[in-house]
């Protein structure tokens, strides 16, 4: 196993996150992709944890006594369903600007959740240990992928969960990912992402592998530019795309 590195954030892809901080719950602004995404996303994530950890998704609060941390947390688009099932929520972000903005939504909403600027790293240092990491749309934008993701395993108790999702790499994602959402449709801010830096599901299966994780599940996330909306496709990983592993 490769020692974790210290810091695996990438000052660069912090900035992008930061200059667009202020605009995480603004439905049709610049995170309006990821708002479209989010119902899809939040069922997988339910869908996963519930029958990992044998929960009753018809009780009051499923999700109660589980400990979740939300890496790469920004506004807290993923933290606040998670709190609001039940979960102790830790929101971490390497975006400093991206915590407040997180903070006081979750004030307005009612919700206690321990947002804070960190790293998968730093948190290590505190020998804290998660039932469930939510690791999605962030390994694109790290700078060591393999030691990021190490430093995740060690983040998981004995059968934890983890939750990645990304974009694959090949003609179709920079045709949709990079022509279509930032220069044509123009919902992400053009340099947003970084083509060469998205992840093949079979790269990030074998960095999942590799850390000491079991990979358990893959599915991708497949827009629909007639009905305009987003679904979960067992077969069509070649965009977004989700993975499900097991600290066993």
């Amino acid at each position: 196993m490769s020692m974790t590195r210290t810091n695996t954030i990438d000052p660069e892809e912090v900035a992008k996150f930061e200059a667009m901080a202020a605009e995480w719950w603004d439905t049709d602004g610049k995170f309006k992709p990821l708002h479209m995404l989010n119902p899809t996303r939040l069922d997988y994530i339910v869908e996963q944890i519930s029958a990992e950890f044998g929960r009753d998704l018809t009780a009051n609060r499923p999700f109660e006594g589980l400990k979740i941390l939300d890496i790469g947390c920004g506004g807290g688009l993923l933290s606040e369903p998670m709190a609001r099932l039940g979960a102790t929520v830790v929101g971490a972000d390497a975006a400093e600007k991206n915590i407040p903005v997180a903070q006081i939504h979750a004030q307005q909403s009612g919700l206690e959740i321990d947002y804070r600027h960190t790293s998968a790293e730093e948190i290590l240092k505190n020998s804290e240990k998660f039932d469930v990491i939510l690791n999605m749309e962030v390994v694109e934008h790290v700078s060591d992928p393999l030691a990021f993701l190490t430093a995740c395993r060690q983040l998981l108790k004995l059968n934890g969960l983890m939750l990645c999702s990304t974009i694959n790499r090949n003609p179709k994602s920079y045709l949709m990912a990079i022509i279509g959402a930032e220069h044509v449709m123009r919902w992400l801010p053009k340099g947003t992402h970084d083509w060469n830096k998205f992840i093949t599901p079979d790269e990030l299966f074998d960095l999942i592998k590799n850390v000491g994780l079991t990979p358990v599940d893959q599915k991708g996330f497949v827009f629909n530019p007639l009905k305009w909306s987003w679904s979960i496709s067992d077969k069509d990983l070649s965009v977004n795309y989700v993975t499900a592993s097991i600290n066993s």
